[in-house]
């Protein structure tokens, strides 16, 4: 089943047709020019929560693979629609689809995480080879609020970004590089005066309280600066556990060189205001006041207590070797 959200950033009518036809011809039988090795189905999302209901179909009819060309936020759905729920008392007993993408949104994380090209008509024919040479992988994935993420989540400063880019968007804007830089760099000084509310709790340590935001990752890097990598933690992999990012400081002087840390990739970002850790299996937080949450960069409102945990090997995606 091919899943195409039409209303992503970088999605054209040009684009998707292509996909459709570059999938559907050079998945034939050699000598065959009617036969396809595959049935190929094509849906289009047409509101939000659709990708994930069509994953559940595919799953339920028996698909081997799903393809997403959307954004980090439709991958997110598809994946949370063809595995059970993290909290599931006892598994459906439905084999899940593998889970391919091609990239069609802003920033594409999860797919560029994985090793695929950013651009869709490259993708394509990456994705083609990889289908025709049977290549899978398993990946972890992280969990909370009975959610799986697929690279990150976030409490307050990075949400509050998403928050900002979501309400641009509705305004007409596109969501480029460089808006979201901005917003960041407007978000954080915006909120330099607030009190902190979050108490960050790691497994066998002690709570870690005057927090101001937080960001859990499954993966490197924890975003996309255009073609630059952000790692807020580069020892956080798709074979491994949970990486922290936490902050007790909102001063503008103190964090100017954490971020430039960041954008130069130095290998292991440090400050005495950070709390930082990788290869976790869990999370607490609480928050002694609603804060805003984000999910592979889609906005989920506001929360007061989460515990994220992590699956080794969750989800089969279709992808070359790490």
């Amino acid at each position: 089943m091919l899943i195409v959200n039409p209303f992503a950033t970088s999605t054209t009518e040009a684009g998707r047709d292509a996909l459709v036809g570059t999938l559907t011809a050079s998945l034939r039988r050699p000598g065959d020019h009617r036969t396809p090795f595959v049935e190929i189905t094509v849906e289009h999302t047409t509101h939000r929560g659709h990708a994930g209901e069509l994953a559940s179909k595919a799953r339920l009819e028996g698909y081997d693979v799903v393809v997403v060309h959307g954004g980090d936020g439709s991958v997110n759905e598809v994946v949370n629609g063809v595995i059970d729920p993290p909290g599931s008392a006892q598994s459906s007993g439905l084999p899940s689809p593998a889970v391919a993408v091609v990239p069609g949104g802003s920033a594409n994380v999860f797919a560029r995480a994985l090793g695929i090209d950013p651009d869709p008509l490259k993708a394509t024919g990456q994705l083609v080879d990889l289908l025709a040479g049977g290549a899978r992988r398993r990946v972890s994935l992280g969990h909370t609020d009975d959610r799986w993420f697929l690279f990150n989540a976030g409490l307050g400063l990075d949400a509050q970004v998403v928050k900002s880019i979501d309400e641009q968007r509705v305004a007409g804007h596109r969501a480029s590089a460089t808006r979201y830089l901005w917003t960041a760099v407007r978000t954080f000084i915006g909120a330099a005066g607030q009190q902190p509310t979050l108490t960050v709790t790691l497994p066998d340590a002690e709570p870690v309280d005057g927090v101001h935001y937080l960001f859990v990752s499954n993966s490197r890097p924890w975003t996309y600066l255009g073609a630059r990598p952000i790692e807020t933690n580069p020892d956080t992999s798709f074979d491994g556990q949970l990486g922290v990012f936490a902050s007790r400081s909102m001063s503008p002087l103190r964090n100017l060189p954490l971020a430039r840390q960041l954008l130069s990739r130095t290998a292991q970002p440090s400050a005495r205001h950070l709390l930082r850790a990788d290869d976790v299996p869990s999370v607490v937080v609480s928050s002694t006041a609603p804060i805003d949450m984000q999910m592979d960069g889609e906005y989920l409102g506001t929360r007061t207590a989460l515990t994220f945990g992590c699956r080794p090997g969750a989800l089969e995606v279709v992808a070359p070797p790490e």
